[in-house]
């Protein structure tokens, strides 16, 4: 019986074993399955632990787009178009800073001597970098100015001078530029002073702004003329048989026309994404000029009377000399048009579409319609 009896108590115990051991595996395998399901499962190497995803995307987030896998101090997000002197010497002599504003122009060989004049003018006052834009192709021969050297010079045939804007000015390669100037070629400059002009447009906050046309200039706009008496530096609206005093929108107020724009760093930015690829005439974003100009546009945007320039109203582009030029002007002025009811119905689509933007000048429309 003793023996019987302490068989079975071994019997008993072997059994409560086994059973415990059963539940506490399945405790831990439990365990175990959680913590994989947590994704936190680690066998003591929480340093080793990879950074969950979402924190990887917002460390990207924060890098400018394509850099997301670099050290950020090797990053240089921007460019300039100042040339080396020299393919030799020590790289790590001190870089002198890039000239503060930059010229670019679109040229033509036959308005060489006027072209010759302008970025005289702009190289002497000093701070300035040149960029022509040969719609002729006829890059050598400017090689015989002084100043030929010190420019940069791009080629296309038969493009304008929105079509290299667009591609060659993008914000992020004219960063370095406190302004931009973008003038057509048939500018004269005698009574114009650079230096002076920008003097102006700091001190009056100017985001957008032109040199005031002489009157004997081309005009197409009263805004931009001249005051027969200046009073004050620059003027900010027009009074004539469009434009009355309680005029609110362009071509009246904030409004500057496209022959001889100057754009400060931040409006270019905001410019350069409205000129459109295929419109390159840019007929129609003047009107929409003040969107950009970081703030309120009877404010930001204005017309510099007290440094001036004469418009010629030369004609610049044909359509590759195949027709007369008053034929190849008309067709050329025919496409300006129908871009122009293409950008505005454009915009006018988009604004309607984002219901995320608020338009700052839905109650002041232009006075006159740029359709």
């Amino acid at each position: 019986m003793g023996s019987a009896a302490s068989k079975l108590s071994t019997t008993n115990i072997g059994t409560k074993a086994k059973a415990i051991f059963c539940i506490v595996l399945l405790l831990f395998a439990g365990a175990v399955g959680a913590m994989y399901r947590d994704n936190a499962f680690v066998f003591n190497t929480q340093d080793a632990r990879p950074p969950p995803r979402k924190s990887l995307h917002r460390v990207h987030r924060r890098r400018p787009p394509g850099s997301e896998l670099l050290p950020r101090g090797i990053v240089q997000k921007t460019t300039n178009f100042e040339m080396e002197a020299s393919l030799t010497g020590n790289p790590e002599r001190p870089k002198q800073p890039p000239k503060k504003s930059l010229l670019a122009v679109p040229v033509g060989v036959k308005n060489k001597p006027v072209v010759d004049k302008l970025v005289s003018k702009f190289l002497d006052a000093g701070g300035f970098t040149v960029m022509l834009f040969h719609y002729d192709g006829a890059v050598e021969k400017w090689a015989d100015l002084e100043w030929s050297n010190r420019a940069v010079h791009v080629a296309a045939r038969r493009q304008t001078k929105w079509w290299f804007a667009k591609r060659f000015l993008h914000p992020d390669v004219v960063a370095d530029y406190e302004y931009v100037f973008l003038w057509d070629e048939d500018i004269e400059v005698d009574a114009f002073n650079p230096a002076r002009y920008l003097d102006v447009v700091r001190r009056e906050g100017l985001e957008v702004s032109q040199p005031a046309l002489d009157r004997r200039s081309e005009i197409h706009h009263a805004i931009t003329t001249r005051k027969l008496i200046p009073t004050k530096d620059v003027h900010r609206r027009a009074l004539d048989t469009r434009c009355h005093a309680d005029s609110t929108g362009p071509p009246c107020v904030g409004w500057v026309e496209m022959m001889v724009p100057v754009f400060s760093r931040a409006a270019w930015r905001c410019t350069w994404k409205m000129i459109q690829n295929d419109l390159i005439h840019g007929w129609g974003i003047d009107y929409k000029l003040g969107y950009c100009a970081q703030g309120d546009r009877a404010r930001n945007v204005g017309v510099v009377d007290t440094e001036y320039v004469l418009h010629r109203g030369d004609p610049m582009l044909s359509d590759g000399d195949k027709a007369a030029p008053s034929k190849s002007r008309g067709a050329v002025r025919w496409r300006s048009n129908k871009e122009m009811k293409m950008f505005n119905r454009r915009w006018e689509e988009a604004a309607a579409e984002d219901s995320s933007w608020p338009d700052p000048y839905a109650a002041q429309p232009a006075t006159a319609s740029s359709t």
